[in-house]
Formats: C-alpha cells, sequence, structure tokens
C-alpha cells in the first residue's frame, strides 16, 4: 500500500491540454459525464489518472506550485522534450542529471502546470 494510484492534472482549456498530453505521451482521455463538473479519465501504460477543468485562477507565474508534482518516465529525454516544446510547452527546470540513477527535467503544459520527465541512465552524471 502507499503508493501513488491516481493522478489529476487541473486546466483552464481540457481540449488543449487533452491534445497536448496525448501528441506527447499517447495518453488516452474519456470524458466522465456522470460527474459534476468537466472531467476527464486518463489511462497511461501505467497509473492512471484524471484532467478537470480548473476550478479557480491559474497560480501566478514565478510563485512556484501548489502541487503535487509528477514525473513521467520517458526512452529518450532528448525526444520527448523536443515534442513538449513542439506542443507548446515550456522548460521550467533544465535537463540535468541525478548521478548513477536518470536524467531529469521539468516543464510547463500550456497552462503552466508543472511536470517532470526522466529518462532512466546508469551513466547519467
Amino acid at each position: 500500500m502507499n503508493t501513488i494510484g491516481y493522478f489529476e492534472i487541473q486546466s483552464s482549456d481540457p481540449k488543449r491540454e487533452i491534445e497536448f498530453y496525448s501528441s506527447i505521451f499517447g495518453w488516452t482521455f474519456f470524458r466522465e459525464h456522470n460527474v459534476p463538473i468537466e472531467y476527464y479519465r486518463i489511462e497511461t501504460n501505467s497509473i492512471n489518472g484524471g484532467l478537470l477543468a480548473r476550478p479557480v485562477k491559474t497560480p501566478p507565474m514565478e510563485y512556484g506550485t501548489n502541487a503535487f508534482v509528477c514525473s513521467i518516465q520517458v526512452e529518450n529525454f532528448d525526444k520527448t522534450s523536443a515534442l513538449i516544446l513542439g506542443n507548446g510547452g515550456k522548460i521550467a527546470m533544465a535537463k540535468f542529471a541525478i548521478p548513477s540513477r536518470c536524467w531529469q527535467g521539468y516543464f510547463l503544459d500550456e497552462d503552466n502546470n508543472t511536470f517532470g520527465i526522466f529518462e532512466v541512465d546508469v551513466n547519467a552524471k
């Protein structure tokens, strides 16, 4: 027990974020009509989650995050980074090594939600 079993992304424009995450990670989104807010179930090849219409304003830039940030394991950091940037994402924290473990970096989606990606690499320095 005590493992992460679900994640959620808030969005000011759910259709835009669905396109963003589908294009980069291949996630599938399903609208849940029995929920009292605009809500989409997210299916990934591991942990599943949800995307919901943001209920309040987005926090101001450069104030840090008021969230629990998730990182997605990818096969190729540089290729995924290019996909993120090509789909309107921005770099929040450039690629860096966690020595002998992985390459890590953080990005912002088009609604300024922070998320990370990492590529396992025991030779990272």
